[in-house]
């Protein structure tokens, strides 16, 4: 475990084919701004473009860590660092850059508990310190479900730390009850025997008070990351979040935003295929320059 993540930059060298390999991935623990530890975990990028195959307008990501981008993926409710599909994730975004992945509070083996999207904001600006620390001079938010509503209240509030915005499954206002795995959801997080099931079966630490402001809603926070680009993705099979909520994302965005919505796509990072994973790799390079 690293004591100073700055410090440990990982070393690259370049193969006779062009690509460019780094040292293993390295794991620590960063402290949020609230004192809370975030278990952390970067994995450096595996395989780079070949400059003469880039179309106009994209970024070469070939060089050392601080001239290619950064991911930073932020997980729905109840996953973690760890879970196979954030894994998965991890290792399809690599061919477009490094990647830090990170468990919320509450999750994993990171401390705390979950505020379910509130606090959060401090987890995902530590991780993204720690990708500038490490080098990086651009970094992508990619957010999952929950941890899309995070990425576009991280934008809005810490305007400048992300060079692009990536939105997956993200909700577009609190409190929404209108499917049956919402009421799910609600029943878990705002019951004491729910927080129970959570920790216990999910392995998800949940917070009992309840939010006190309620937060900045992810529409809201939508409309003032202009001029961050910003990319909204949507499954139209999607069981938690019909398509009104990346709708209004969308709109409230309007002037930097695109929609994407996904036929035949369910909810998160369970359903999203390694082949819209590139296209959000691909959608990455050309927007955070």
């Amino acid at each position: 475990m690293s004591d100073s993540p700055a410090g440990r930059v990982a070393r690259s060298t370049v193969c006779p084919n062009g690509e460019t390999v780094r040292s293993a991935p390295m794991r620590t623990f960063l402290s949020t701004a609230d004192g809370v530890l975030i278990d952390s975990v970067y994995d450096p990028r595996s395989v780079v473009y070949e400059t003469g195959a880039l179309r106009d307008g994209e970024n070469d990501t070939s060089g050392p860590p601080g001239d290619h981008l950064a991911f930073v993926v932020s997980h729905g409710f109840t996953g973690a660092a760890d879970r196979p599909h954030v894994r998965r994730v991890a290792e399809a975004l690599r061919r477009y850059g490094s990647v830090v992945t990170f468990s919320f509070r509450g999750h994993g083996a990171s401390g705390g508990r979950s505020t379910v999207g509130d606090r959060e904001v401090l987890d995902l600006a530590a991780a993204v310190r720690w990708a500038r620390e490490l080098g990086h001079a651009r970094v992508v938010s990619v957010g999952f479900s929950m941890g899309g509503s995070v990425a576009l209240r991280h934008a809005a509030l810490h305007p400048g730390d992300a060079d692009a915005v990536v939105a997956v499954s993200a909700p577009a206002r609190w409190y929404y009850r209108g499917t049956a795995p919402m009421r799910r959801l609600h029943w878990l997080v705002m019951r004491p025997e729910g927080r129970l099931v959570g920790r216990y079966g999910f392995g998800t630490r949940i917070h009992h008070q309840e939010w006190d402001p309620v937060p900045l809603s992810p529409v809201e926070a939508a409309a003032r990351i202009a001029p961050t680009p910003l990319l909204v993705v949507h499954g139209d099979r999607d069981g938690y979040f019909p398509l009104d909520h990346p709708r209004s994302l969308a709109e409230a965005a309007a002037g930097h935003a695109e929609l994407w919505l996904e036929s035949g796509m369910g909810h998160a990072e369970h359903a999203v295929s390694d082949g819209l994973l590139g296209r959000i790799g691909d959608w990455s390079v050309r927007r955070a320059g």
